[in-house]
């Protein structure tokens, strides 16, 4: 029976909640609406009091309330997680209230909804990248805040995301094999972000790639590759010294040296048949040449005969007198 009564009670506590909302949202009474999203904010039912925060701008325009409309909005909006418009709220609250002693906080926590919003790496970091800048923001403008003492670490987490979403974009190359892409991608990361603790992870990828590169290559650009690849393998063990890199780097430089000792013998051999060839296709070419010269010589005295019989036959048509005169004799 007590538990009968209990639920009766429960349900008529939710039915009296559920219709002032309804009253306060068909109701044009400013107060009314203010007092009934009040209620829904202190008990921490976050879309109903949006939904009646969202009634009130116009009615309070202009009025004491309009702060504290705006504010409580934008907090509702925070802890309903919608980091976003709670970003703007707040903002939008710093800027139009620049005279009320939360203007501070509101930008503080402008900033922290933008950090909040900010997307996983692999997304779109657009929101990552407003939310350094909204967070860089509020430390130059309040420095010796009390809230300033964390705003750089979560700049720092943020700027690693950053930075992990370009080192993952730039090692899809090296898992695809496009070793020369590789390289260029991670210098790019390396300029944009030159003070990233991915460099050492970074200096592997490029050290792998450049090798892989060098032993890949065809004959005009391996001994260059091969040369550049040894060279990074020396940066890495100068920068990274006594480290798992720097005995890649040990390990890659001796098959380097090796395969740079492969191909100075292998290009000595192909010199040497590129001359043997070379040569064999001169005596070819001069072999070519004197028979063209002969069957050249031949042509000219064929045709040198022919026109000295053909001189000689016009002299003697020349010089023959015609045949004396015959006459036939009538029957």
């Amino acid at each position: 029976m007590k538990k009968y009564i209990l639920g009766i009670f429960a349900i008529a506590v939710l039915a009296s909640c559920k219709s002032q909302q309804e009253k306060a949202l068909r109701s044009a009474d400013k107060n009314f609406i203010l007092k009934a999203a009040n209620e829904n904010f202190a008990k921490k039912k976050w879309k109903n009091a949006l939904a009646l925060y969202d009634r009130l701008p116009n009615l309070v325009a202009g009025t004491d309330d309009a702060p504290n409309v705006v504010f409580n909005s934008a907090y509702a909006n925070y802890y309903d997680k919608n980091y976003r418009l709670a970003g703007n709220q707040f903002k939008n609250f710093s800027v139009s209230f620049p005279q009320d002693n939360r203007k501070e906080e509101a930008a503080y926590m402008s900033a922290l909804c933008y950090y909040n919003g900010s997307m996983d790496y692999n997304l779109d970091q657009t929101s990552t990248e407003l939310a350094i800048n909204e967070l860089q923001e509020f430390l130059n403008a309040y420095p010796n805040s009390e809230r300033s003492k964390n705003i750089n670490t979560m700049i720092d987490e943020l700027s690693y995301k950053l930075e992990f979403k370009a080192f993952e974009n730039a090692k899809q190359y090296f898992k695809m094999g496009d070793y020369k892409a590789t390289v260029t991608t991670f210098e790019n990361v390396l300029d944009d972000f030159p003070s990233t603790k991915l460099r050492p992870k970074i200096y592997d990828y490029m050290m792998k790639a450049r090798y892989n590169l060098a032993v890949g290559s065809n004959y005009e650009l391996k001994g260059e590759r091969i040369e550049s690849a040894l060279a990074f393998t020396k940066q890495v063990e100068k920068e990274l010294p006594d480290t798992e890199y720097s005995k890649t780097a040990l390990d890659l430089r001796q098959k380097l040296e090796k395969e740079k000792k492969d191909f100075v013998v292998a290009k000595k051999q192909m010199e040497e048949k590129m001359a043997i060839l070379t040569a064999k296709q001169k005596k070819i070419a001069a072999k070519l040449a004197e028979q063209s010269k002969i069957e050249q010589q031949f042509k000219e005295q064929i045709a040198n005969e022919k026109k000295a019989m053909q001189i000689q036959r016009d002299s003697a048509a020349l010089h023959t007198p015609p045949p004396a005169a015959t006459f036939k004799i009538q029957r």
